[in-house]
């Protein structure tokens, strides 16, 4: 029979109570969602602490379209993650921003005169075409070129990645991860816009080669050596799939924090909780693990605020 834990305690804020303060109120309200938030707090911050951990962190491409890319940025700067799992979009976005603008928009919008005037719609941002296919294209094809003229005839999606960083700026989490030498590995790479570019480039380099593999022996080789691993796994998919399956190979996650809007009704792997995994060996059954049930984009403002005030950094 289990037993009941601590009772419940009212929240208390006042104007002077600290980001930290706030979370540790979170700990104690026994309210739904919120202790799943406070939780998470505290699993990120001993894992980005956790000299011996093997730091993941994975992302939906969506995120980048918004405002939320410079906090993605930011954590990547500061070396809190030693590997990035994301899609396709992520790339693409990060190259149109940092060369273009997105704009605001609503989820109301009439679709038909938007596409009418070569605008496209991602929930309530909105994508000018002339700052995405043809600038993407342009900027693909242009560093694409430079490597195979440099005499690169084969590239991992991580060296893609890198490619791309290079001749990015400040603004860009690519750049970043680039600059720091933190691997990015995008495992569905031909599904988006950068994708196209590659095929496109092979169509007239046919002796130029995408090599999948490639990553999966860089992956190999930093899993299999890991003390202990962790991942921050924002958004379902593809990204955290592949986080948790590569982890398996070292008997799962000992840290893992997942940021859901999923249902795990329909059985979806977006769906699914982080305990779920557990019985897939893809997290330990030791591991400080929770699930958070919220939109990104609202609560990771105050997940990083939280984790700059405990890991005390600017």
């Amino acid at each position: 029979m289990l037993e009941p834990g601590r009772p419940v305690k009212d929240i208390e804020i006042d104007a002077n109570s600290s980001i930290e303060k706030i979370f540790e109120e979170l700990s104690q309200s026994g309210g739904f969602e919120s202790v799943n938030l406070s939780d998470g707090l505290e699993i990120l911050s001993e894992m980005i602490s956790d000299k011996e951990c093997l730091r993941f962190i994975s992302f939906v491409g969506a995120v980048v379209s918004t405002g939320l890319r410079g906090i993605i940025k930011n954590m990547i700067k500061k070396k809190w993650f030693d590997v990035v799992i994301t899609t396709c979009g992520a790339l693409d976005h990060d190259i149109a921003r940092h060369f273009s603008n997105y704009k605001e928009g609503s989820f109301t919008m009439d679709d038909m005169e938007l596409a009418n005037q070569n605008i496209h719609r991602l929930g309530n941002v909105l994508v000018p075409m002339d700052s995405y296919g043809p600038l993407i294209e342009e900027k693909m094809q242009e560093f694409l070129e430079e490597e195979y003229q440099k005499g690169v005839k084969e590239m991992t999606t991580s060296d893609i990645c890198k490619m791309i960083g290079k001749h990015l700026g400040e603004d860009s989490f690519l750049f970043w991860a680039y600059k720091n030498n933190i691997n990015v590995i995008v495992p569905g790479i031909m599904d988006g816009a950068v994708g196209s570019q590659i095929w496109l480039f092979i169509q007239k380099h046919n002796d130029f080669k995408l090599d999948m593999a490639g990553d999966a022996n860089l992956l190999s080789g930093l899993i299999f050596k890991a003390q202990k691993s962790g991942a921050f796994m924002i958004g379902g998919g593809i990204s955290k799939h592949h986080t948790l399956w590569w982890n398996q190979y070292r008997e799962g996650l000992d840290y893992a924090f997942y940021i859901t809007t999923a249902q795990e009704f329909d059985g979806s792997l977006s769906g699914a909780l982080v305990k779920e995994a557990i019985s897939w060996g893809k997290v330990t059954q030791r591991a400080k693990q929770a699930t958070l049930h919220a939109e990104v984009t609202t609560i990771l403002p105050f997940i990083y605020a939280g984790l700059i005030s405990k890991l005390k950094t600017d």
